[in-house]
């Protein structure tokens, strides 16, 4: 019989054993999860480039600023989404090696509810606050 696909009702309810951690079925919904992400980005960057394009320049200095203004606020937001996508394929290329959902510091479980949130996660929450930490401190 095959196992049913697993939600994210099944993730937050989840407490196995932590031999368990991580199974088939885990990475399997975060895979999906992280494809869904990834379809999401490039679609948007799709449909910027679209808008951007069909824009017309318009002789009105007002109406030019405004749609600089635009275009910029558009173009940052889609250069987040593109640093998004690397670590998104980072992300399902550590699912392909195994070594997806434990952290990159200490190695230890980084948790489902944790990766459920932010499935880029690649700090376990104690290993990303040490780290701010330490920017903190040689930052001031």
């Amino acid at each position: 019989m095959a196992k049913k696909k697993l939600t994210e009702k099944d993730i937050l309810a989840w407490d196995g054993p932590e031999e368990d951690y991580m199974n088939p079925a885990h990475l399997l919904f975060f895979k999906q999860k992280l494809l869904e992400l990834q379809d999401d980005i490039i679609n948007k960057a799709s449909g910027t480039a679209d808008y951007l394009q069909e824009q017309e320049t318009t002789p009105d200095p007002a109406d030019r600023a405004t749609l600089e203004e635009e275009y910029s606020l558009e173009l940052r937001t889609r250069d987040r989404e593109r640093k998004l996508l690397n670590k998104v394929q980072a992300s399902l290329r550590q699912i392909d090696e195994g070594t997806y959902g434990y952290c990159q510091d200490t190695g230890e479980p980084i948790g489902l509810k944790r990766l459920l949130i932010r499935p880029t996660a690649t700090l376990s929450i104690e290993a990303q606050e040490r780290r701010e930490q330490m920017k903190k401190q040689f930052a001031g």
